[in-house]
């Protein structure tokens, strides 16, 4: 259930590898509220896969470079990873960014219209040997009763269906939230609008920048602290003079862009721990769902994409009786890797926001003689039709 990338994403899946998926989605229409997305190599390979790589290519933006890293009062460049053909010859894949909304069009585009159930919220759960029966509400009141073999949870961090699997411990609130605006390429200062990834970092708080939409926006987010902030949501609006005053003091191609903006979402970052399960039964969790992340690693939608994969191979072989045990083998191959990235995203808020000092030059220093891109082979080369099954 849901109808987010990650929802889609394993109805594609499953559906090209011969299992009926249905996608159930409690809003009236999908609607993609986010902004920007890194399509890292991991993701595009899924992507490619499901026959959408020219799709992508048309919407997307090729990153010429990546981890282009600034420093916050003149915008020196302090470390910048040649991406493009270098990145294709070690992964496959470039790394692409993408707005939300045309990568959720894109993937609903390939899905029968019929697939996705919109105004469907669940409100009841009941699974016996045989199956599981879900009851929805909709907006006229009525309700509406189906049975399915199994039920996948892709409904977001604030999932419905995670409780009735797993105790939560309540997230840690990390003390930061984030500003992220949408700025039309003619407003944005020129060197926001070239195909890079671009990472500015100061004291307390650091600010990223990317083409998005075929180059037509770019997409911009400041993590600061967060004050008195504590609102977990993408849809709430923030105040454009909050965020201009968090960087006041920064260069001013920084100030420039923030000034170009229409307005700004902004959202209070919790921190979760990786849980112990994700499986009951028939029952099963995707994508944020099971593994919420702060996004310093910009690897949650890759993630999803990875788990409806192998999602996918668990159940293509699995019948109405074996599928408990594929939903397990699904949980025990995907839990180790995704928790490894929920884990490896908490430090660097910290790392990004050191003050200037022994500390800051000691990371410029190791930023400048890096190689961030072989670093990253453990993301980026990750084959998630081709590792072992556990189980």
């Amino acid at each position: 259930m849901g109808g987010g990338l990650g929802g889609l994403a394993a109805a594609l899946h499953l559906r090209r590898d011969g299992v009926d998926a249905q996608v159930y989605e409690q809003a009236p229409a999908l609607r993609e509220v986010g902004a920007g997305v890194m399509v890292a190599p991991n993701m595009v390979r899924q992507i490619t896969r499901l026959g959408l790589g020219e799709a992508l290519s048309r919407c997307a933006v090729w990153l010429e470079a990546a981890w282009e890293f600034r420093r916050w009062q003149d915008g020196r460049v302090i470390y910048s990873q040649p991406m493009g053909e270098a990145c294709e010859r070690l992964y496959g894949a470039n790394v692409h960014t993408v707005h939300r909304a045309d990568l959720l069009a894109m993937f609903q585009s390939a899905l029968p219209g019929e697939v996705v159930h919109l105004d469907h919220r669940c409100v009841a759960l009941d699974q016996d040997d045989a199956g599981v029966e879900l009851t929805f509400a909709h907006r006229t009141g009525r309700e509406t009763k189906v049975r399915a073999d199994v039920v996948i949870g892709a409904d977001g961090i604030h999932s419905a269906i995670r409780p009735l699997i797993v105790t939560e411990m309540a997230p840690r609130f990390s003390g930061l939230s984030a500003f992220r605006a949408l700025v039309p390429a003619e407003k944005a200062p020129e060197h926001a609008r070239r195909p890079v990834q671009a990472l500015w970092l100061g004291p307390g708080r650091h600010l990223v920048h990317y083409p998005v939409s075929s180059g037509r926006l770019v997409n911009v987010v400041g993590v600061v602290p967060a004050g008195e902030w504590r609102l977990e949501s993408w849809t709430a609006d923030g105040d454009l003079s909050d965020f201009a005053r968090e960087f006041a003091e920064w260069d001013g191609e920084v100030r420039r862009l923030i000034a170009a903006a229409p307005g700004t979402k902004r959202w209070a970052l919790y921190d979760r721990s990786p849980m112990e399960r994700w499986t009951s039964g028939r029952v099963t969790l995707l994508g944020d769902a099971a593994h919420a992340m702060l996004p310093f690693f910009a690897q949650g939608a890759g993630q999803a994409i990875e788990d409806a994969a192998v999602l996918a191979r668990c159940l293509r072989d699995a019948d109405r009786d074996t599928a408990p045990k594929a939903l397990l083998a699904y949980e025990a191959t995907r839990r180790p890797r995704a928790a490894r990235v929920q884990l490896m995203s908490r430090g660097r808020a910290e790392y990004n926001h050191l003050p200037d000092g022994a500390a800051q030059r000691e990371r410029d220093a190791g930023l400048r003689g890096g190689d961030m891109l072989r670093h990253n082979a453990w993301l980026y080369g990750h084959d998630a039709e081709a590792e072992p099954l556990a189980g």
